[in-house]
């Protein structure tokens, strides 16, 4: 599986983002998906993860209420709606492919990652 991440990009505080994540096969239905994050200098975190139906999501406690998650598996694509962005989201976000159908937050539950896009906040 092939991931592809965009969406990202420059934003003022309080602005919005939407990020999509593409996978390359359709079989990326059965597998749960999420995205991640790593700020300069910090290690990768978890933000928001998405089961293989789109019925349960998940999310960090920083970006609860905040980020949505949602998949089109008709398109093979999963996105991250980032709202009221603060400027310690600033960040590579990441995508990734889980090799569960479930909720997954650890990084060692994921086997396929995107190659991450920009997200900037300026304050």
């Amino acid at each position: 599986v092939q991931l592809q991440a965009s969406g990202g990009g420059l934003v003022q505080a309080g602005g919005s983002l939407r990020l999509s994540c593409a996978a390359s096969r359709r079989t990326f239905s059965n597998n749960g998906m999420g995205w991640f994050r790593q700020a300069p200098g910090k290690e990768r975190e978890f933000v928001a993860a998405i089961n293989w139906s789109g019925g349960s999501t998940y999310f960090a406690n920083s970006v609860k209420g905040r980020f949505t998650i949602s998949r089109e598996n008709a398109k093979n694509t999963v996105y991250l709606q980032m709202n009221n962005l603060k400027p310690e989201d600033t960040a590579v976000y990441y995508c990734a492919a889980a090799r569960i159908a479930g909720i997954a937050t650890m990084p060692g539950t994921y086997n396929y990652w995107g190659q991450g896009t920009l997200v900037t906040v300026s304050s």
